[in-house]
């Protein structure tokens, strides 16, 4: 199929798109890297009378490193971040799920705050913003600039708090410091590159006698929107790894999500992938801290 006829608009800056989101509403879209809009387009599921291109907004291209945070602007191609040098030490998470994420023409293309606004439930970049804990900035000409913290952005499947007015115009990613710090992120899909059938993420930070003293793990395409599990965290807390039970932690966690099913996984395989995946990144996250300790 092809996409329904819609007219385009350059925006020049920020305040030109927001007007014109003001005065479109709901008929227009924001565009950048296409690569979550123009399938669904193709596809007719979404059929946007006005395409707002924002690629030449400057100020959404930045990458900040600051000392406890990096802000990356909603507009930063995947791929700018996939090899940005600090992030791969800042945010070796986010380095990680990234390579999981589409192909290299698609990061090419992609932009981060595309792939979250989109919000897809197995995508990787909405579960990693959820894990660290980011914080979203929204503008919009009526009600200004506002955060939200990612908790409260991912509202339902490809449902985010960003308005038909709004545009997510960056993301603070924060950092973890000190020494010990392991992550690990790995899906299942039918090839390399699909969307994932199940996926799983952990990044927890052990002190000098190999204890757990902060951890946050999660799982995506298990529910409608990606989920970590902030009360579970405490099995892991002030223990060594061996010490935990881990497969009785995975069984806890999939208990609390309810995935569906569709023609690639039913719900009952989608928790099979998630209660083998889960165990296995805790367990190559704190291997990572473990070399991270010994380095």
């Amino acid at each position: 199929m092809k996409a329904a006829p819609f007219d385009y608009l350059l925006a020049h800056d920020l305040d030109e798109a927001l007007s014109h989101l003001e005065q479109y509403g709901g008929d227009a879209k924001l565009i950048a890297g296409g690569q979550s809009l123009v399938p669904m387009m193709a596809m007719r599921l979404a059929r946007p009378e006005w395409l707002v291109d924002i690629n030449r907004l400057q100020s959404l291209k930045r990458i900040d490193i600051l000392a406890d945070q990096v802000h990356v602007g909603a507009g930063v191609r995947q791929r700018d971040i996939e090899f940005h040098v600090q992030i791969q030490t800042s945010l070796p998470l986010v380095k990680q799920a990234l390579q999981w994420v589409g192909h290299q023409q698609t990061r090419n293309r992609g932009t981060v705050g595309g792939s979250l606004v989109y919000a897809d439930p197995s995508s990787e970049l909405p579960l990693t913003a959820l894990l660290l804990g980011a914080t979203l900035h929204i503008e919009s000409k009526t009600e200004g600039s506002r955060q939200v913290e990612a908790l409260d952005f991912f509202l339902g499947p490809m449902f985010t708090s960003v308005g038909d007015t709004d545009c997510l115009t960056g993301i603070d990613f924060p950092i973890w410091r000190g020494q010990g710090i392991g992550c690990a992120f790995e899906e299942t899909a039918i090839r390399r590159g699909d969307f994932a059938m199940a996926s799983a993420a952990c990044q927890l930070q052990l002190d000098g006698s190999q204890r757990i003293v902060r951890a946050s793990f999660g799982l995506g395409g298990m529910d409608g929107t990606p989920r970590i599990f902030p009360d579970l965290t405490a099995h892991l807390l002030g223990h060594t790894l061996g010490q935990v039970d881990l497969n009785a932690l995975a069984h806890a966690a999939v208990a609390l999500c309810e995935p569906g099913g569709d023609m690639h996984a039913s719900a009952q395989y989608r928790r099979h992938l998630a209660q083998v995946l889960l165990p296995r990144v805790i367990q190559q996250a704190h291997q990572n801290a473990l070399t991270a300790v010994n380095a």
